[in-house]
């Protein structure tokens, strides 16, 4: 069924595609080059909470966690329609618990690597094509990692090399930027979306974009990590991701909206959680994934709204579910998802460049997770040892950005946190953060 829907798209899309034009005038030039920078300091405490014991992958209380990156963005435009972007960034800190602890867990800016002192990464180096193919002509705002310019309305748009999938798929205005808005890593991007990702989330790979009138259609390939949740991706695609997306953009009353529905296929060497159940069970040794992985695929699908309803108010939702038989791969802990929330930007009380953002969030597993979270399996972020009564992990986020001058944000953010690690016994944690971000 969606095969055919990307198919009638497409096909209705180019029976009505003018044919590009030898040359446009474009309304501003594109820029030659560009560079731009941020800097984002993240504080994040939890105090005391239901603790009455502690595995492996336990969050634990009363604690406090500071992360750091520096980022430039260098940008040239070395022919028509291209762009080639270097992203080198410097990061320090560890998330609560070393990012342990918790399937949503409170920040997206703590990697699944800490670091006492400051270390140099390569984060993303790639480039861009765009392929204009009429439709009008839309002018094109500067930003890190998007050459100012103009571009036809019709286009398809083809990005590789090494960046994040979440820079091309599951966007939302809302909701997708821990520099900026929420901070919860199952607010960012949907927290079933398994996608390919190294330890400091980006991968390798390839995405096509076409946008037609109100529709875009966007596929991917990308590697996989060698080994789940891991540092090191695949350079061959022995172990894949393939990514599939359609959106349509629209409008009520004057307000802009946007549903996409994104699809994702990952393939290598995972374990089913069953699996593993039952050589533990023969053996008598503890539960290891690492030994009955094999040859397999996991598949899942979520479901991305937003829509402004004011000039100042924004409303968001996220839906997904994935294969919660088979470990999840590169992401967290999440086989299952509901997220719905909001944004206020400031103009009513004279800071029309603050905001304040909601979100509510549901996170579930299957039955044959908590069955090996309950017999002492470890997950990519969560396991406490033992899971005797297993719940949703329901999570609320609060924040408000306040801008101190045109470069500068502060944030505070509130995070209430429901049984952790889907664990009725432990918790609930309230987790407060500070967040300075800077930007040029």
């Amino acid at each position: 069924m969606t095969k055919t829907l990307f198919l009638a798209v497409a096909a209705g899309c180019l029976s009505f595609l003018p044919l590009p034009a030898a040359a446009q005038d474009a309304d501003q030039p594109t820029q030659d080059w560009a560079v731009h920078g941020q800097a984002t300091f993240v504080v994040q405490g939890v105090g005391g909470f239901a603790s009455p014991y502690r595995g492996t992958n336990s969050l634990a209380p009363k604690q406090a966690k500071e992360t750091v990156d520096a980022t430039l963005f260098l940008g040239v435009h070395p022919w028509a329609g291209g762009e080639i972007w270097a992203n080198p960034e410097i990061d320090q800190g560890f998330g609560l618990s070393n990012t342990l602890g918790v399937a949503g867990f409170p920040s997206a800016e703590a990697y699944k690597v800490g670091r006492s002192n400051p270390y140099f990464r390569l984060q993303r180096l790639f480039f861009r094509q765009t392929i204009g193919l009429g439709g009008g002509r839309e002018n094109i705002a500067p930003a890190a990692n998007q050459l100012g310019g103009t571009r036809d309305g019709n286009r398809v748009v083809i990005t590789a090399g090494k960046f994040g999938v979440g820079d091309v798929f599951d966007t939302n205005a809302y909701a997708h930027d821990p520099r900026s808005d929420f901070l919860n890593w199952a607010a960012v991007d949907a927290g079933t979306f398994d996608y390919a990702a190294d330890a400091w989330g980006y991968s390798t790979g390839v995405a096509v974009e076409y946008y037609c009138g109100a529709w875009t259609l966007r596929v991917g390939a990308f590697n996989l990590s060698k080994v789940p949740n891991g540092e090191t991706l695949e350079r061959d695609f022995s172990q894949f991701q393939l990514d599939a997306e359609i959106e349509h953009r629209h409008s009520i009353a004057g307000h802009p909206g946007a549903v996409r529905v994104t699809l994702f296929r990952n393939h290598g060497r995972f374990s089913r959680y069953d699996d593993a159940l039952a050589r533990a069970a023969v053996t008598g040794e503890p539960i290891d994934l690492a030994l009955t992985r094999r040859p397999m695929t996991r598949i899942g699908v979520h479901f991305n709204l937003e829509q402004e309803l004011t000039g100042n108010f924004g409303v968001f939702a996220r839906a997904g579910i994935a294969d919660g038989a088979i470990e999840p791969y590169d992401f967290t802990d999440i086989d299952r998802t509901a997220q719905i929330g909001a944004m206020l930007h400031g103009a009513g009380w004279g800071r029309k460049d603050d905001r304040i953002g909601l979100a509510l969030i549901a996170n579930g597993i299957s039955a044959e997770h908590r069955r090996y979270l309950a017999s002492g399996g470890i997950g990519v972020l969560v396991g406490d040892g033992k899971l005797p009564d297993a719940g949703a992990e329901e999570i609320a986020e609060l924040f408000y950005v306040l801008h101190v001058a045109p470069a500068f944000e502060a944030t505070v953010d509130a995070q209430h946190i429901a049984n952790p690690g889907y664990n009725r016994e432990r918790g609930p944690a309230n987790v407060l953060a500070l967040r300075l971000h800077a930007a040029f």
